[in-house]
């Protein structure tokens, strides 16, 4: 067995097809983003949404999402940094907060749903 030596020439790097952006910034896991996001077929044109969750050093984010092919559209949001209108002024970070941010944002909700309803 001889030994071949693996030549990285124009050639090959003229054929090499790159990963998504956000694949290679290490942003989008896309298999799991395919779990989340993909519909059942007998559920044609139905939106499947789901809850995101961001913990930052200075926020907590709530949003309700739904994917389209263009991308996608968020439903509703909430955010940690609106509580102090609620009364909760300090621990914007914390367990707490986090929790009052999702009852916030299931506040809305309801109060979108009732609207689409109408």
């Amino acid at each position: 067995m001889s030994f071949v030596k693996v030549i990285k020439n124009k050639q090959y790097f003229k054929r090499y097809q790159v990963k998504f952006k956000r694949h290679r910034e290490g942003k989008t896991d896309y298999y799991a983003r395919k779990r989340l996001v993909v519909q059942d077929k007998n559920k044609y044109n139905i939106p499947k949404y789901r809850l995101i969750v961001r913990l930052s050093n200075k926020d907590v984010t709530c949003q309700v999402a739904y994917s389209r092919i263009e991308g996608d559209h968020i439903v509703c949001a909430a955010y940690s940094h609106e509580l102090p209108q609620y009364g909760v002024k300090v621990g914007l970070t914390n367990y707490a907060a986090a929790y009052c941010t999702g009852l916030l944002l299931a506040r809305r909700l309801t109060l979108f749903i009732l609207v689409q309803l109408k």
